[in-house]
């Protein structure tokens, strides 16, 4: 139930706690596959719970891990990991899209790659999680799946502010400075972005809910291609 095709192991193997198999299928389900099998449900809802047990989470262990650090700057740290860009980032770590169920129209235009499904979805997988094996074994996972953001300052500083840290890093290796272009589509109420950042001989695009979300998508990837040659 938790593999489609693409999946390599099972989920709760990669994650490491046990979530119960159908509250993992609903955090994994899509609502474009809702849609298109009849309106069953999906993960929505979790998304919502997950949302809220990451933020405490996060805000938990930045407030007492952090005492000397000031309210701004813990606001800060948090956005560096509760962002759309960096909760995709976490979830392409573990490879979550292998595992997400689709609709046809989201799977022909990249959909398991998409930085708002995936960070959607991580959402989802936490609040499942809570579910499934409490408060505590939720806050233990958010922290495990975080901990990289945090502990590299390079990677903070990127997740949180990607378009800066692309235009120091472009500058530092003597590249172009950054190019963007945003495309748009779909109704106004579900309107989605994809951006295109071009930066020496690297382009890169990313997709969000608005311009700016989808350019910072795309800044963050191209901030890991010159971070890799940097």
């Amino acid at each position: 139930m938790t593999e489609v095709p693409g999946g390599t192991r099972p989920l709760t193997e990669t994650l490491g706690v046990e979530i119960d198999p159908e509250l993992l299928e609903l955090a994994l389900t899509h609502r474009s596959y809702a849609y298109e099998h009849g309106g069953i449900p999906h993960n929505e809802r979790l998304e919502f719970l997950g949302d809220s047990v990451l933020g405490q989470a996060v805000t938990v262990m930045l407030f007492t891990t952090l005492p000397d650090l000031d309210e701004g700057a813990l606001a800060k740290r948090r956005a560096s990991v509760v962002s759309t860009v960096a909760l995709a980032e976490v979830a392409r770590k573990i490879g979550l899209g292998d595992h997400l169920l689709l609709g046809r129209g989201e799977e022909q235009t990249g959909g398991r790659d998409k930085d708002s499904i995936l960070a959607d979805s991580m959402e989802a997988v936490i609040g499942a999680t809570f579910l499934s094996a409490g408060a505590e074994a939720a806050t233990a996972l958010v922290l495990r799946l975080t901990e990289p953001l945090l502990a590299d300052p390079e990677r903070y500083g990127a997740a949180m502010d990607p378009k800066t840290s692309l235009q120091e890093i472009a500058a530092r290796l003597g590249a172009t400075p950054p190019q963007y272009s945003v495309e748009s589509d779909g109704p106004d109420h579900d309107r989605r972005f994809t951006a295109t950042v071009v930066v020496g001989d690297v382009t890169t695009t990313g997709e969000g809910s608005s311009k700016k979300t989808a350019e910072m998508a795309a800044a963050l990837r191209a901030w890991h291609v010159l971070s890799d040659r940097a």
